[in-house]
């Protein structure tokens, strides 16, 4: 994790807590740093607070894969993809519907 990257993402965020650009972005730096509960929370918040922002389904998607909870990676995919449609972004449409095709449902 480049820490003055993070250091200036947090000052973003600090001055702008709904800022979802900034709060992707330092979430990217926790998942490279290893620290998947703070990278969650991150997510969680832009999806809870921006619903639109399409690209944090794929990653919190992918994380939840990551921490084995399949059944949340599964619905935040099919969120994701009903959003990308609705907002008519094919290529996330067709990166979630990929990721959700991909996902081992029989761990669900």
């Amino acid at each position: 994790m480049n820490v003055e990257r993070a250091e200036k993402l947090q000052a973003f965020l600090n001055s702008d807590p709904g800022d979802s650009f900034s709060r992707f972005a330092l979430a990217l730096e926790y998942l490279k740093l290893d620290d998947l509960q703070t990278a969650r929370s991150h997510f969680e918040f832009i999806r809870d607070n921006d619903p639109d922002y399409i690209g944090v389904y794929y990653h919190l998607g992918k994380l939840y894969e990551r921490i084995d909870e399949p059944e949340y990676a599964m619905k935040t995919y099919i969120t994701g993809i009903s959003i990308a449609r609705k907002t008519q972004d094919h290529h996330a449409a067709s990166e979630l519907e990929q990721a959700q095709n991909e996902l081992n449902t029989d761990d669900i």
